[in-house]
């Protein structure tokens, strides 16, 4: 049975998954979050070439040589934390213009090329190593190329790179493969987290009452490493948390919440119930205050209730110039804090010292989350486990079995 695990190949892990959409580095934010609205994907793949144009961007702005590289990814969360900053809420439209490089994180290796035939422990190293994300060429048949072609609009993302597609391949999807063959490992995945090891206490935090502003940086990072912000009060009980897969299924004008809110009622404005009408007065005041009239203009159409009847003649005024405005899309009608994709609400998902390996792999999957908080029966934060360090654990047991 050990010995089918390490027959195994990235592609048995990529099979079913769905081409990458994809964004030219040369693009703008505007262009970026044009495309957000308008996929069903909440990620989009940043490449070094421009097929629109049948060019490669120069390699000192992420080509390497003529080749279609993957140089980064991006979500709605790298939007709203690059708006939220004083100046992008003076003037949203012209920050817009700012080329789609001012979204992604300025840090090495997160987004790593791997070949199909690769061994399943050559990825699980390479995610230990720092990467985030592995891009892995899929094998699509012609016609199904030809139809993908078909539907990728002038302005939509492409997901063709020189004949070629590709796929994500996340912690995630490892850490669900090994679960399947979890009898392998016996019997440490019934032992407790702690005995394990597997808590860290380096996790980010925030107070419910500091401002959600300042915690702009916390809630980037953890973007980056596949966590969360956790919400403490002054005792250090776990009340929520600030996840970047809540705030990835959210409008751009949250922007205005981060800046304007605490971070205790941004949790309550970004909950998949909608903001409450309260907390959306008390932006709208605290940005007419800061005379951020660029955000209030957005802000003011964004909560403003839609009308389905002029959705179709507003959306196309809206779509003629994705670099400069802030376009609204009929396809998801969204409320200023969330969109028609699946959202999670702020409670966070934890466990205690004590929960097993297994427990807690379980728990994170069946949350789609890559991590879960650690706390006593006090809900003290203990601290946080990972994907990441479940991983270490069982290369380990991988490297003792091969």
């Amino acid at each position: 049975m050990a010995a089918g695990l390490f027959s195994h190949r990235v592609s048995d892990l990529c099979l079913g998954k769905p081409a990458l959409r994809s964004l030219s580095v040369a693009a703008t934010v505007g262009d970026a979050l044009f495309a957000l609205r308008n996929s069903d994907d909440s990620f989009l793949s940043v490449w070094s070439c421009d097929h629109r144009s049948g060019t490669t961007v120069p390699s000192h702005e992420g080509g390497e040589g003529g080749e279609c590289r993957c140089v980064g990814k991006l979500c709605m969360v790298d939007v709203i934390c690059y708006l939220s900053s004083e100046d992008n809420l003076s003037s949203p439209s012209e920050a817009l213009k700012a080329p789609v490089s001012a979204l992604l994180p300025k840090i090495p290796g997160q987004v790593v090329h791997v070949e199909p035939s690769s061994r399943l422990v050559e990825a699980i190293d390479l995610i230990l190593q720092g990467a985030q994300n592995l891009v892995v060429p899929i094998h699509t048949s012609s016609p199904r190329r030809k139809q993908h072609q078909k539907l990728s609009s002038s302005t939509g993302p492409i997901t063709i790179h020189k004949g070629q597609e590709f796929c994500w391949l996340a912690q995630e999807d490892v850490i669900r493969f090994l679960l399947n063959s979890i009898g392998i490992f016996s019997p440490i995945p019934a032992r407790t987290i702690d005995t394990l090891g597997l808590i860290s206490a380096e996790v980010h935090a925030v107070d419910y009452h500091s401002p959600a502003s300042a915690a702009v940086e916390a809630i980037s990072r953890s973007l980056v490493e596949q966590t969360s912000v956790a919400v403490v009060d002054g005792e250090g009980i776990l009340i929520g948390e600030i996840s970047p897969c809540t705030l990835a299924c959210c409008e751009e004008t949250v922007a205005a919440a981060v800046a304007t809110l605490s971070c205790g009622d941004l949790m309550a404005y970004i909950d998949c119930g909608g903001p409450p009408e309260d907390l959306v007065r008390v932006v709208t005041e605290r940005l007419k205050e800061r005379n951020w009239k660029g955000m209030l203009e957005e802000f003011a159409i964004s909560s403003a209730p839609s009308n389905s009847s002029t959705t179709s003649s507003s959306d196309e005024e809206g779509f003629s110039s994705p670099s400069t405005k802030m376009a609204r899309s009929g396809k998801y009608s969204r409320s200023p804090s969330y969109s028609a994709r699946m959202v999670r609400r702020s409670e966070a998902i934890v466990c205690h010292p004590k929960s097993s390996l297994m427990a807690v792999m379980i728990q994170a999957i069946a949350h789609r989350v890559n991590y879960v908080w650690v706390i006593e029966d006090d809900c003290g934060l203990v601290g946080i486990v990972t994907f990441s360090s479940m991983l270490e654990v069982f290369r380990e047991l991988l490297q003792d079995l091969e």
